[in-house]
């Protein structure tokens, strides 16, 4: 596929990086000469310095033959235009833009976006879904991340294995029989700085990070059997109410029952904007930094603590006394601190700082784009393990090569592990003489590089 990419910051450089080793032919535009270098430095794809808005531009970066354009540039404005230049011009079939500004996005004026008005097939807001991210590990207490898949009825949990959990020195094949009753299947590990599709004698180990791919219905009993018994968190506090407070607050209140959140929010007029928005949040006028404010916000009855600033540093710095607070207070192991990070050379800083978890805004970002560049029938898919892996939703048709046969004689490469099938509403961990049927539901992983054999297993058409 030919993919036009219009911006070059952290976001188009990691799009541009994974698409390209892909396989896709990527052209890069953005205005920055330096940005454009490190791109011609380090990626195997064209990089035009100029306008993605200007005409000249596009038809330099070959936008006739082009089937697909991603505005990913830092203005919205900009964004748009890109689209509608891509379509009114060049006739680019899919058009994908990066849009921030929540008055763009009021559900009152989504008419504008169709061919005739504004012609942007998919818009991504980054703020709504790292909302949506922290919700899923709220829902998921012991999880680092929680993935929905198949009408939420398969769910892929990333959990970090502490020394408490039994299963340590279990080869995989074992899993089953200490666990009968569990939908529940592991099909990637993290190791240190490696990663890798485990094959069945491979053992779990202290510190893993595991990818287990389980039946929604069980997720209490699988965090469990790994060793963690959290509860969800009843009394959350956000430290920052801009966008991604605010629409995770909204989100709360709407779908987690029982959960009490407050917003500490700097400027005073962001705070009663929150006040007036939000229905059941107590909304705190003050700094974040300041521990009389902490105090007032009641720091020492939270039980998670986000913080959700637009500057790093003052993420780093809540998280620092939220554990001082801990410490004071003698329930450090009560309280679980996440904060928005995005620098990445900060993550270092994570275990240091005793941070249980680090909200990367770019790979959220990404993650929401890839899924709509796949073929087929992918009907969704996550980048993990920071953009190594793909864990991918596909449906089984006619034309499928899989269709009809075993598990066994799929052939599938090392790379690709299918870790559930939904058929009929039942979630299947598939064992090796399991059959694929029209209409499966199949969640999978595959790395980076083998994404195309995917799409193809999954293609529309055998033509």
């Amino acid at each position: 596929m030919n993919i036009i990419i219009c911006g070059a910051g952290r976001v188009g450089f990691t799009i541009a990086k994974l698409l390209s080793e892909q396989g896709h032919s990527i052209t890069v535009i953005d205005q920055s000469s330096e940005d454009i270098q490190k791109i011609n430095d380090t990626l195997d794809v064209k990089a035009i310095v100029g306008k993605a808005t200007y005409p000249s531009i596009l038809e330099k970066a070959n936008a006739s033959e082009t089937d697909m354009i991603i505005a990913v540039t830092r203005n919205d404005e900009i964004n748009m235009l890109i689209c509608q230049i891509a379509f009114s011009i060049f006739n680019i079939q899919k058009k994908i833009a990066r849009i921030r500004s929540q008055d763009y996005l009021n559900p009152k004026f989504t008419r504008v976006y169709n061919k005739e008005n504004l012609p942007i097939d998919v818009i991504i807001s980054p703020e709504i879904e790292i909302a949506k991210s922290i919700q899923r590990k709220l829902e998921a207490p012991g999880a680092l991340d929680s993935l929905p898949f198949a009408d939420n009825q398969i769910r892929l949990l990333e959990i970090l294995i502490k020394d408490n959990c039994k299963l340590i020195g279990l080869k995989l094949n074992e899993l089953t029989k200490k666990f009968p009753d569990l939908d529940a299947n592991i099909i990637a590990i993290i190791r240190g700085d490696k990663s890798f599709i485990p094959k069945k004698t491979d053992m779990v180990q202290e510190n893993d990070k595991i990818y287990v791919i389980i039946n929604s219905s069980q997720m209490g009993e699988t965090l469990e059997a790994f060793g963690h018994t959290e509860k969800i968190s009843k009394k959350i506090l956000i430290i920052g109410g801009g966008n991604i407070g605010f629409n995770l607050a909204k989100n709360i209140e709407e779908t987690l029952e029982g959960v009490r959140v407050k917003i500490v929010e700097k400027d005073k007029t962001r705070a009663e904007f929150l006040a007036n928005e939000l229905n059941n949040s107590i909304v705190i006028n003050g700094d974040g930094l300041d521990e009389e404010v902490l105090s007032e916000a009641n720091l020492d009855e939270a039980e998670t603590v986000l913080a959700l600033t637009n500057d790093d540093e003052d993420n780093l710095m809540v998280s620092v006394l939220v554990e001082k607070f801990a410490k004071d207070q003698k329930d450090i192991d009560d309280k679980r601190t996440m904060a928005l990070i995005n620098k990445p050379n900060y993550s270092l800083l994570q275990s240091s700082l005793k941070i249980d978890d680090l909200i990367d805004p770019r790979m959220n970002t990404v993650s929401s784009i890839l899924k709509h560049v796949h073929m087929g029938t992918i009907e969704n898919a996550y980048t993990v393990s920071n953009g190594e892996y793909e864990v991918i939703e596909a449906e089984i048709i006619e034309t499928s090569e899989l269709i009809n046969k075993e598990l066994k004689d799929a052939n599938l490469p090392d790379e690709i592990r299918i870790g559930a099938v939904l058929r009929d509403k039942k979630v299947i961990i598939p064992k090796s003489d399991f059959i694929f049927q029209n209409d499966d539901r199949v969640v999978l992983i595959v790395k980076k590089d083998a994404v195309s054999v995917v799409e193809n297993l999954f293609r529309l058409s055998s033509v």
